[in-house]
């Protein structure tokens, strides 16, 4: 019996996988191609007309008046035949490639968007914002610009060398060998220079390099109110100011690399007929036919400069191909990031108490575990407060819980279930959050509300709005509900966008709540009515609460202390005081720290 072994496909890569993309479209694209390469050789037609002119009028010198016009004529109306069916094959072969084109950029971005939604959540918290802006805005743009364009270039590209070698050899094989000659040594000097140490890493550091300047320019960008407050320039902004000079220090020694390699390719192609020269003499100086010795010679003047438009598409045609090849593969190592694992059979459940056991973390880009074994329990309709020093593993306590991340070791479950056997779709309805960086829309305060449920009424989001203290400044907007965030002159404090994410998750009134210090920059004021917003979001749920305030959690249910990934002690406000540990120390340095005072002289004194 033999044994039938699965092997996994190796996916495509480098121009067979643009081809793929291509062919998304096949018809079209076929007929495209077959069009191109119909156009290609339409062009020649001129050529080869001009070269029988040649013939005619050679073969009656000097005796013009004996040349057959009408003879004469038709190969000049042949060469304007070729011109006209050259540009109509070729508009026709852009038509359908532009068709084609527009489908797959359509299918490209559509796939792309889809797949950014089955991967885990915290694939975006770490991968960035501006690396994706650009894949989906430009990387995928350049394939649409490849398949319209670039494809049918080429194809021409293809088949001009081919039909344009015909031509060198079967008029006169002579004068073609020294034709040939000149451009196998510009091809040569292009493929060395493709070739050339590192071309493909240096392509694939150059799209880096754009990547990194994009995500540093859409911080800047969002920064800027800061930047500017502290009159600070693109210069001391640190990541900017690092990804344009590893721009800079990249991209220009690249550039110098071509200097040589592309100025003896524009030089030789520009000046093949200095091949042909030297060999027309000596072809002269033997010959006893000079009517047809002068017919070819000066077509093959006419016909070699042809040469240098054919080469230097081939050459255009290549580096963008070497470019959009760099932009697929950043495209493709977003689609091959492996989406979350959906279960075969998923399970539900009716109870939303939630269990840490011995849960192990490690974020991909670091060494050290982000958690290690940590255990612990959140009781269903309790606060659970999770506090620890910064960096100590507390987001991505709350990260885990709605799976932005899966446990690289040990569970978590939500009323006896492993969330990893729940659906996606059910486990996010069983979460709510408000986390420190609040994302509004830019759509009326009315719609970013009923993200949190779009079955809500008009009614049920006011109730939420009133709830989470924020119905009082939205009616003194002028547009009230209906106000557009973001539009000229409309401007939301910290604290009323912290508000309107708190009516967000009220609307939604999901079992189980996170809330990942969600007061940590607010003034006073705002925290007063942000408080009084989470006792109505609150009431009866599961509260995971991460907290820097201890103020906040003093009355919480259970404290969970974190430090270095490890939980150092759990317990209520005053058994963890009375341990005198971890919990103990940081409640001293809150209180300490709420007594600090300045004195008039700039230092600072306790009160």
């Amino acid at each position: 019996m033999k044994q039938k072994t699965a092997i996994a496909k190796k996916p495509k890569t480098g121009m067979t996988r643009l081809m793929e993309l291509a062919a998304t479209k096949k018809p079209l694209m076929i007929t495209s191609v077959i069009l191109s390469a119909l156009a290609s050789i339409a062009s020649f037609i001129p050529y080869i007309a001009i070269y029988y002119i040649v013939l005619e009028i050679m073969g009656i010198y000097p005796e013009f008046s004996a040349l057959d016009v009408e003879r004469t004529i038709g190969f000049g109306w042949i060469a304007f035949g070729g011109i006209i069916l050259n540009i109509l094959l070729y508009f026709l072969a852009l038509m359908c490639s532009h068709l084609a084109a527009f489908g797959t950029l359509y299918e490209l971005k559509v796939n792309f968007a889809s797949h950014l939604a089955k991967v885990p959540l915290g694939f975006h918290v770490l991968v960035g914002s501006g690396k994706l802006r650009k894949i989906m805005d430009e990387n995928i743009e350049k394939i649409e610009g490849f398949i319209a364009h670039q494809l049918p270039d080429m194809v021409a590209s293809f088949v001009a060398p081919l039909v344009m070698f015909i031509i060198l050899l079967v008029v006169d094989w002579r004068f073609g060998l020294a034709a040939i000659v000149g451009i196998v040594i510009a091809f040569v000097i292009q493929m060395i220079a493709y070739g050339n140490d590192g071309a493909k890493t240096m392509m694939k550091k150059y799209q880096t390099s754009l990547e990194d300047m994009n995500n540093a320019s859409v911080e800047y960008i969002r920064g800027i109110t800061v930047v500017k407050a502290f009159k600070q320039t693109v210069y001391s902004f640190r990541r900017m100011h690092k990804a344009i000079k590893e721009y800079t220090n990249m991209v220009i020694p690249y550039t110098l690399s071509w200097e040589n390699y592309m100025s003896a390719f524009i030089t030789i192609v520009n000046n093949i007929y200095l091949f042909l020269i030297p060999v027309g003499i000596l072809i002269g100086l033997n010959t006893t036919d000079y009517i047809s010795f002068a017919s070819k010679f000066i077509f093959y003047l006419i016909f070699v400069p042809s040469i240098a438009t054919i080469m230097t598409k081939i050459m255009y045609v290549s580096t963008s191909g070497i470019q959009i090849i760099g932009g697929v593969e950043r495209m493709d190592e977003i689609l091959h990031t492996a989406s979350l694992s959906q279960p075969k059979n998923p399970k539900t459940t009716k109870k939303h108490e939630i269990i840490f056991e011995n849960v192990s973390f490690s974020y991909a880009d670091q060494e050290a575990a982000a958690l290690s074994r940590v255990s612990f329990s959140a009781e269903e309709n309790q606060i659970t407060a999770i506090v620890g020093p910064s960096g100590g593993g507390k987001s991505t306590i709350a990260h885990l819980i709605p799976r932005f991340f899966d446990v690289t070791e040990g569970s978590i479950r939500i009323g006896g279930v492993d969330i990893r056997h729940m659906n996606t779709n059910y486990l996010m309805e069983k979460v709510s959050f408000v986390f420190q960086d609040v994302f509004l829309f830019k759509q009326s305060i009315m719609e970013n509300i009923r993200m949190g449920n779009q079955n809500a009424t008009n009614e049920q989001i006011i109730a939420a709005a009133k709830a989470a203290q924020c119905h009082e400044f939205i009616e003194k907007l002028h547009n009230k509900y209906d106000t557009v965030i973001g539009t000229k002159g409309i401007h939301l404090s910290g604290g009323e966008q912290h508000r309107i994410a708190i009516a967000r998750a009220i609307v939604k009134n999901a079992p189980i709540i996170i809330l990942d210090e969600a007061t940590a920059f607010s003034d006073p004021e705002n925290e007063h009515l942000i408080q009084r917003a989470f006792k109505k979001l609150m009431h009866g749920k599961t509260v995971v609460m991460i907290a820097h305030r201890l103020s906040t959690i003093r009355s919480a249910n259970k404290i969970v202390v974190i430090d270095k990934g490890h939980l150092i002690e759990q317990g209520i406000h005053d058994e963890l005081l009375a341990k005198e540990g971890k919990y103990f120390a940081m409640w001293n340095m809150y209180v300490k720290m709420l007594d600090w005072k300045m004195n008039r002289k700039g230092g600072e004194t306790n009160a």
